[in-house]
């Protein structure tokens, strides 16, 4: 699989590429925002690593025209601590970050995991579909569409939306949906759970203030609504 390292430290980039191919990936390399976001078009990786800091547009802004176009898995680095600038991240659509310095043995197993999400997610068998209001979600084809008009998820949202609406009127606990999702393990911090449900509800919500869909149990968790329909 073939992985971008966006970061405008090139000691870091040499440093982390031997890690991934001695694990078997490829690696390609950019070290500012244009670039990165220039070869992420052209290149077409598996997985983009994407430093938050970069000169010319910085990573928040890539990730979120990223996520305009494609839903390619992106891991952020960040060398800032404050919980604020991961939850940014993540709201933007990133599907993990990892705080520098880091481990690159730490990086790439989270780079397996984030890449496992997806391919589980593209894998499902079964063509089952769940219908609530205009929202037809299909588990096999990792399809959303909303009055036939696709709605683009990440392997994380998909992760989440797929585990509520296999059990519609469920509620879970926030580290239940981050332990479902295989998320726990990295992230840890349950209200990286928060982050997600917000951005399923921008995308899948008719209001999101006022959701219909992913409902909130006040002092527990989240729970799907009850009127979804199984084909």
């Amino acid at each position: 699989m073939k992985v971008l390292m966006v970061d405008d430290e090139a000691r870091i980039v040499q440093g982390v590429r031997r890690y991934f191919e001695q694990a078997g990936f490829s690696v390609i390399a950019a070290y500012d925002g244009p670039a990165g976001l220039s070869m992420a078009r052209k290149e077409h990786p598996d997985l983009i690593v994407l430093d938050l800091m970069l000169p010319g547009m910085d990573g928040l802004d890539v990730c979120r025209t990223l996520r305009r176009e494609s839903d390619v898995p992106i891991i952020m680095l960040t060398a800032r601590v404050e919980e604020t600038d991961k939850l940014i991240g993540l709201e933007l659509g990133a599907d993990d970050y990892i705080t520098k310095p880091f481990s690159p043995r730490e990086l790439v197993a989270r780079a397996r995991a984030v890449l496992r999400r997806a391919q589980a997610a593209s894998s499902v068998t079964g063509h089952t579909t769940y219908h609530f209001g205009d929202i037809v979600f299909d588990a096999e084809a990792r399809h959303c569409l909303i009055n036939g008009e696709p709605v683009p998820l990440t392997p994380t949202e998909y992760d989440l939306l797929l585990i509520l609406v296999q059990h519609p009127g469920r509620t879970y606990t926030r580290e239940q949906l981050l332990d479902a999702a295989n998320l726990g393990v990295f992230e840890g911090v349950e209200r990286t759970i928060d982050v997600h449900i917000y951005n399923l509800r921008k995308k899948l919500e008719p209001d999101p203030a006022k959701p219909r869909y992913l409902l909130t149990v006040f002092g527990i968790g989240y729970r799907f609504t009850d009127e979804v329909e199984r084909k």
